[in-house]
């Protein structure tokens, strides 16, 4: 072939290929104007911002100081309160300004904020893990009473102190949801263990812990507006527990929303006493339970807590034990520190 040949064959391969291109990209336009329509604006990542790294991290040391991490190697970066701090929740508002969390006052415990760059903390009354709605407008939180020695309270219902509380940061109204209604109650309180709002605030997933011998775990999406209660009733609907291994042994330890609607959990087996730990799996499942992504394998014998994703649902954060590990695209996760009883992206 001779060179001129050539070049018209070169030039007449690259002219198709320019038209196909264009045609991908007036049809990748028209679907993103079509979600603009639908939702509003969205920010598109082009070339390297799409390959940045993952926010930074807010955590709690065992030592109970909340801190600030490095998401490049899991150094501190910074120390917000030195002391105190308790987990396994911690809360950062959708402007990333400011953080909420628990620390411990005697038999008691409080929520109170603090700014990402640092200074007083601000006292917000009593409770335990916050969550910040994605507005900023409410604080969920726990409210239960401490079961420490010397701290337990003389009271004959004891399950009538377990409540969910939600707060207008504003104005400090509060709407309180308790376990159950008066007379229901079997006796057995049914602590709060994790609370994570829907993407568009109406809902709260509540993680609960076991009751007793290993069982009652549970993960409630509770409808703000028309439930009453945290844990059954009107406007309360249990996720149920799908796949393998057995379904009739296995439990959602905990669950968070994801920016989507779907849900990030730890789901465990076994319930039950003996108490046997045989699988430990982070998926992501639709609200209905069922699995839409396996994230990881965990590690068995192992409690996996703390789960966050972050404002874009790029990046998953939990702990395996007192490790805290990070995924990218629901790939497999990467440890990133250790030492640590809660974690949040900022």
């Amino acid at each position: 072939m001779s060179m001129v040949a050539l070049a018209d064959a070169l030039l007449s391969a690259w002219r198709r290929l320019h038209r196909r291109e264009g045609r991908y990209r007036r049809a990748a336009a028209a679907v993103l104007v079509g979600a603009i329509g639908a939702v509003g604006p969205v920010a598109v990542a082009v070339g390297p911002a799409a390959a940045a790294g993952p926010p930074a991290v807010i955590a709690v040391t065992k030592g109970g100081a909340l801190v600030i991490l490095d998401s490049a190697n899991g150094s501190i970066a910074k120390t917000l309160v030195p002391s105190g701090v308790i987990g396994d929740e911690i809360s950062v508002s959708a402007d990333r300004t400011t953080v909420y969390f628990a620390a411990a006052h005697g038999c008691t415990t409080e929520v109170e904020s603090v700014p990402v760059t640092g200074g007083s903390p601000t006292l917000l009354g009593k409770g335990s893990l916050p969550a910040v709605s994605p507005d900023g407008a409410k604080l969920a939180m726990a409210r239960e009473p401490s079961l420490t020695t010397g701290c337990i309270p003389h009271t004959g219902d004891l399950t009538s102190q377990y409540k969910l509380v939600v707060r207008t940061l504003s104005g400090g109204g509060q709407v309180i949801y308790p376990m159950l209604a008066p007379g229901q109650s079997s006796g057995l309180p049914y602590p709060i263990s994790h609370l994570s709002w829907s993407p568009d605030g109406t809902h709260l997933a509540v993680s609960i812990s076991s009751a007793e011998d290993n069982e009652g775990w549970n993960l409630v999406i509770l409808d703000t507006a028309t439930a009453r209660y945290y844990l059954s009733g009107a406007g309360d609907v249990s996720v149920p527990v799908t796949g393998q291994p057995s379904t009739s042994d296995s439990y959602l330890r905990e669950g968070v929303f994801m920016p989507d609607g779907n849900l990030f959990v730890s789901r465990a087996c076994c319930a039950g006493v003996p108490v046997r730990n045989t699988s430990r799996l982070m998926w992501e499942v639709n609200p209905a339970g069922a699995l839409v992504h396996q994230v990881a394998i965990g590690f068995a014998n192992l409690d996996h807590t703390s789960l966050d994703a972050s404002a874009s649902g790029k990046w998953l954060l939990y702990l395996g034990g007192d490790v805290l590990y990070v995924s990218h695209d629901g790939h497999t996760p990467k440890q990133l520190a250790t030492g640590l009883i809660a974690a949040a992206w900022q």
